[in-house]
């Protein structure tokens, strides 16, 4: 898994705003940087308060169960 210190701040910052944007798939975030979706939730829970860790899991499990290409 990858360390959130081997990510350059800039990336850092582009991955965390990718991941929560509701149009963006895991898989482009991997496509880009090279991230899989394992290693994208690590990343938000060690970025992200824990509420809000919390709220985004929850909104992509209930946005997945909708949408068969959702994350």
């Amino acid at each position: 898994m990858t360390k959130r210190e081997n990510i350059p701040q800039e990336h850092l910052s582009e991955i965390v705003e990718m991941a929560l944007s509701d149009d963006i798939q895991f898989a482009d975030i991997e496509r880009q940087y090279g991230l899989s979706e394992k290693a994208v939730k690590a990343l938000m829970r060690d970025t992200l308060k824990p509420g809000s860790y919390k709220s985004w899991r929850k909104r992509v499990r209930v946005f997945s169960d909708r949408r068969e290409h959702y994350k």
